[in-house]
């Protein structure tokens, strides 16, 4: 059916349709980065990694690790070298394993921590019992440099060595720094692949060789101007910023400005059909697609500050941070990137430029031969759809643990391989150290009840100073096992009972417990205020009950289903060794928050069609409408998730899969089919209690309202 342009006379543009106006947008936008970008570089320059940073005041381990900070070479970084061979050791290679400590000890003085935790006259070498391997601890201050710049040159100076003797540099500093090594210019590696795949994505969909620059032109803005606020946040406010959320800061701004511009150059195509003016054009087309954005964008900042409340403090900085990505990215794509296209004008669409015409011939398409097949089979697309999501759940039935530390890496480094080698010829200091502080006058009463603890090889005394004392202990399980855990409570356990020692446990091991147990806290507690905060934003924006309940349903399920499916991949697949401890709250963080989006593209517009042509035929029009550009946004939105998981941290992959998963699974199959098929099977009562839900006779003003057992059909 043909339809006809607005006259020009018909809801005027305004002001906002000056011929100045995109020029000022611009010029503003170009002072602006004038500020921002320089500030945007040195976002690198406050992010942090370390554990005293993330954990809570009140943890334990934090406690610990401010005490050895205070301490004179408290913050020393702890290496271990251990030399193997097979054959067993040879006098030539214990000569070699003096003389590199002889060196390393002159290179890097002064204080060299024997084992044991006392000062030895000699070398503190140790040797195992079986004759093939030995071993020495190397502490070397800070002074020098952080893991990350000391670890390389150690290695190096331990190359000279007979042949068949092997060496492997590891301990809790060398786990940082091969840890920091992978972070290493993660921001430029996201950044990069981000652009990459967003091009090819838009270049795909816009089949035009110009088109795909300018919402990459525009969000590429957003992002420098949200790095540059997060560095200002962190400067001003003391935000936690680590490396993984500033990657997550790059991602979300990429995928949810990438999906703000595909709704607005639908709109925008749209309306140059109906007005000659392109200025006018946009005005129009922002009016119809900003209300969705605008909702889409508070919804998401809501949902992201819930994470203020967490204790854990990257999970808590991650809500402003987040936040300020959305909205430098709404606001890019509501002002800068509008202005580039009226500026450029409709040959920006070539070789498929709208033209204004007096008829414009409007066809069904797919998406509304689809809705058509949902209402005529609407309990079969519900049901099945439901099994598929059932099936994909349970999943999460499986015996899945956590992640450990040193299973976080793709390909297992030189410090991790070294703990295994350390475990099978030094059974006794197999696992991360523990450092216990107590008040000096109890030392030996806590030592004592240190030593009498299940799980412990090893405890002994070390330096006092500043009114504590310290005890090193050395548990007999692996490191981040659930056994080495249990050793920790048991150890905290005993010393706490000691009454006025005033003690308390740290350490690697003890750090990543304390990290574990506030996560299991703050998703207790952020998951159902998020559920409620955009449960309610739900509500007030379809001034429904019956509605936001639905959709917050179906993103319950599609999370459910998506994570069910990827601890699969991940077992099965992949053959991880368990699942970070962080992924289940980002998951549900980014699903539910992005997953609101589509809920927002698609309900809003049913809302609005309901009004006219009543909900059944409303929510197919609105599905006609918006199913080819949530389907755009949705895979675009997955594409720049999945760039995480060409990271080689296991924890990264997770999430970017996991995450990209959940959001093909929301765009292509709740949000373009379940949903339909559910508002049909409710009817008008998804409105309840709005005017909406009232049979036809009821409402007021001429409005429509379809009967529940009336069949809908588009109406073209």
């Amino acid at each position: 059916m043909a339809v006809k342009p607005a006259p020009s006379g018909e809801a005027p543009a305004g002001r906002l349709a000056g011929r100045w106006v995109p020029w000022l947008v611009i010029g503003m936008w170009v002072v602006l980065a004038a500020f921002m970008v320089p500030l945007s570089g040195k976002l690198s320059s406050v992010t942090t990694d370390k554990a005293v940073d993330t954990l809570p005041a009140s943890a334990e381990s934090t406690k610990v690790a401010v005490l050895e900070d205070s301490l004179p070479d408290g913050d020393d970084n702890t290496f271990v070298f251990v030399y193997h061979r097979a054959g067993g050791m040879t006098d030539a290679d214990r000569a070699t394993v003096e003389r590199h400590y002889n060196t390393l000890a002159k290179r890097y003085p002064p204080k060299v921590a024997a084992p044991d935790g006392g000062e030895d006259e000699g070398p503190p070498t140790r040797s195992s019992t079986d004759g093939k391997a030995m071993m020495f601890t190397l502490s070397v201050s800070t002074a020098y440099g952080g893991p990350e710049t000391i670890v390389g040159p150690l290695r190096d100076a331990a190359k000279d060595r007979p042949a068949g003797l092997e060496l492997d540099v590891t301990g809790p500093a060398a786990v940082d720094g091969d840890m920091d090594a992978v972070f290493d210019g993660i921001d430029v590696q996201v950044l990069l692949t981000t652009i990459v795949v967003v091009t090819l994505l838009l270049i795909l969909t816009y089949r035009s060789p110009v088109l795909w620059f300018i919402p990459l032109v525009a969000v590429g803005a957003a992002a420098l101007t949200a790095m540059a606020t997060v560095y200002l946040l962190v400067k001003g406010f003391g935000i936690v910023v680590n490396d993984q959320n500033s990657a997550l800061l790059t991602i979300l701004v990429f995928g949810v400005g990438t999906d703000y511009a595909l709704l607005i150059i639908s709109r925008y195509r749209e309306t140059l059909h109906h007005h000659e003016n392109v200025r006018v054009a946009m005005v129009h087309a922002l009016r119809g697609a900003a209300p969705a954005i605008v909702a889409s964008a508070a919804t998401v900042v809501a949902g992201l500050l819930c994470l203020l409340v967490a204790d854990l403090n990257s999970t808590s900085g991650l809500g402003p941070i987040g936040a300020a990505g959305i909205l430098c990215a709404l606001v890019a794509m509501l002002t800068l990137f509008p202005a580039v296209l009226v500026v450029l004008g409709r040959r920006i669409f070539w070789p498929a430029i709208p033209r204004f015409s007096t008829a414009v011939e409007e066809k069904p398409g797919l998406w509304g031969r689809l809705g058509t097949a949902i209402a005529r089979r609407r309990w079969v697309a519900t049901l099945g759809l439901l099994g598929v999501l059932g099936v994909l759940a349970t999943g999460l039935a499986a015996n899945t643990g956590a992640l450990r530390e040193q299973d976080q890496f793709l390909s297992a480094p030189e410090s991790v391989t070294g703990f295994t080698v350390l475990r099978q010829h030094f059974p006794e200091l197999g696992g991360q150290p523990m450092t216990v502080f107590t008040r000096p006058a109890y030392q030996e009463r806590v030592l004592d009840a240190v030593k009498g603890t299940r799980g412990v090889a090893l405890a002994t005394p070390d330096q006092t100073s500043g009114g504590w004392a310290g005890i090193s202990v050395f548990p007999k399980d692996a490191p981040d096992t659930a056994a080495e855990y249990d050793t920790i409570k048991r150890v905290r356990t005993a010393v706490h009972a000691v009454s006025g020692a005033e003690a308390i446990v740290g350490g690697p091991s003890a750090e990543n417990l304390d990290t574990e147990v506030t996560t299991s806290r703050d998703e207790k507690l952020v998951i159902p205020l998020m559920l409620a905060v955009v449960l309610i934003i739900l509500g007030l924006l379809l001034r429904a009950i019956v509605a936001p309940l639905v959709l917050m349903a179906t993103v319950i399920v599609s999370f459910a289903a998506a994570f069910g499916g990827s601890v699969f991949v991940f077992d099965t697949i992949l053959g991880f060794k368990g699942i970070d401890y962080s992924v289940p709250l980002l998951a549900f963080l980014f699903l539910v928050a992005l997953g609101v989006d589509y809920n927002i593209f698609l309900a809003s517009r049913a809302r609005e069609e309901a009004v006219r042509l009543g909900t059944g035929a409303g929510v197919l029009k609105a599905l006609s409408a918006t199913g080819g550009v949530i389907t755009s946004a949705g895979l675009v939105l997955a594409a720049t998730f999945a760039v995480l998981a060409t990271l080689p941290l296991v924890m990264l992959i997770e999430v970017g899969f996991l995450v990209a998963f959940g959001v093909l699974l929301d765009a292509l199959l709740v949000r373009s089919v379940l949903v339909p098929a559910l508002t049909l099977l409710i009817g008008r009562r998804i409105w309840w209690p709005s005017r909406l839900s009232r049979p036809a006779a009821e409402l007021p003003d001429g409005q429509q309202s379809l009967a529940d057992d009336e069949e809908p059909t588009l109406q073209r």
